[in-house]
């Protein structure tokens, strides 16, 4: 079974009476541990997609299922519970806390989203911050930090608390080439380790080469 299956999604956006399709009759699966990309011009419908895949939002009508639930039908509260147990974001923009430290920084939706101990925290930060190579970081500051070993912590974070699924919307954007194609190739490595399915979004042709499927998007349709 496939871990999401999109059946003939399509979201309007409403502004007073103008109506904007931001995606179009989409269907389409990606099976537990894969490595997918979705590629296309600003506007495309590429943030959409991951955030109705991601629960961040709902379709407008169709249906989606991810880990075999209808998150599509999904209110508010239950979208929440659901990214908390399945569901792990990378950003563009990194979204570490400032005043806290690597370690924190990834301990954080351990305390607010799946309350562990703290010797259970513990031993799960470490495994995964030697996973990514910053174990020797792990008290530093994000200020301390190149922007590579920024989005390295921010894939440490996505991963501490076992998803099956991580999101990254534009995970390469703000780095550069090097640091771009390290990240790129870290995500993959851990999907490799950890049986994670990792979809992201980008528009750039180095990272596009570095996913296993790419689904293209032209004014919120697959093309």
């Amino acid at each position: 079974m496939a871990l999401v299956q999109i059946e003939n999604i399509s979201k309007i956006y409403k502004t007073g009476d103008v109506e904007v399709a931001a995606l179009s009759n989409i269907n389409l699966s990606i099976e537990k541990s894969a490595f997918v990309s979705f590629v296309g011009p600003s506007g495309s419908g590429k943030t959409t997609m991951l955030n109705m895949i991601g629960c961040l939002d709902k379709p407008s009508s169709g249906q989606i299922l991810v880990d075999g639930k209808q998150v599509g039908s999904f209110d508010r509260k239950q979208r929440a519970a659901f990214r908390g147990d399945v569901v792990g974001f990378i950003f563009q923009s990194f979204n570490l806390f400032p005043v806290l430290t690597a370690y924190e920084n990834i301990e954080y939706p351990l305390v607010m989203i799946k309350n562990e101990p703290v010797e259970k925290r513990k031993e799960m930060i470490l495994s995964v911050l030697d996973s990514v190579g910053m174990l020797n970081q792990k008290d530093k500051f994000p200020d301390q930090l190149s922007g590579g070993q920024k989005q390295r912590i921010a894939v440490a974070r996505a991963l501490v608390t076992q998803p099956k699924l991580v999101m990254a919307d534009e995970p390469t954007a703000n780095l550069d080439k090097a640091s771009s194609i390290n990240v790129i190739r870290l995500m993959r490595d851990m999907k490799d380790k950890f049986g994670t399915t990792f979809i992201f979004s980008t528009h750039d042709p180095r990272i596009m080469e570095e996913a296993e499927i790419t689904h293209t998007l032209v004014d919120g349709k697959l093309s």
